[in-house]
């Protein structure tokens, strides 16, 4: 298969997907080597960038995803008519650092650090597919542990969990600097591909 036709059925694969794709199944689909796959995938992103236009790859957890740039975010949402969605609440800002730094935890856990029942926050986290249910430990009553989602990464512009910057020294500016890191980060409003959504600007509690 020419570079041409795997470029464009590279391209038609993720807008058709709207949600992250592994490179292994790109590259079972096409039949070629993973490596080719994501070279190829590199060189659409170049070409988009080149071209200035509107869409662009973005790679969340090893995975690729067709989207739209977060300058013509409000446009695409005048035309699908979505609305904004109210900012995250301080809280929940809370409840989400917590969850993101520490990468699986427990309710419990969280209530511990912030010494406030969490179920409203980590309720209005889960619907908005910022968290999710990973599992439960093997302890009495056995708790259910939460973790982010692609989702969160998509929000945030992180590839994974690893790209979060260093938290501070000092303990008592811990809870401000992950409030203020979420709020610069999640500032785009960029919409996927193949779906009308309104994944980069999040809403909160």
């Amino acid at each position: 298969m020419k570079g041409k036709n795997v470029l464009a059925s590279l391209e038609a694969m993720l807008f058709a997907a709207g949600d992250p794709v592994e490179p292994a199944k790109l590259a079972e689909v096409l039949d070629i080597d993973i490596e080719n796959v994501i070279k190829m995938l590199g060189h659409l992103e170049a070409l988009y960038d080149e071209k200035d236009s509107g869409l662009r790859v973005i790679r969340i957890d090893g995975k690729y995803q067709l989207c739209t740039r977060e300058e013509y975010a409000d446009d695409v949402r005048s035309l699908l008519e979505i609305k904004k969605n109210t900012p995250l609440s301080q809280a929940a800002f809370e409840v989400l650092a917590i969850v993101a730094y520490n990468k699986t935890v427990t309710r419990s856990f969280i209530e511990q650090i912030r010494g406030v029942d969490c179920s409203g926050p980590v309720s209005n986290l889960i619907q908005k597919g910022l968290i999710e249910e990973k599992g439960r430990l093997d302890l009495p009553g056995r708790p259910l542990v939460y973790g982010t989602t692609d989702r969160f990464l998509r929000c945030f512009s992180l590839n994974s969990l690893d790209d979060l910057p260093d938290l501070p020294d000092n303990s008592d500016e811990k809870d401000d600097s992950q409030t203020s890191l979420f709020e610069e980060g999640g500032s785009g409003d960029s919409v996927d591909g193949g779906k009308d959504s309104d994944e980069k600007q999040e809403d909160g509690e």
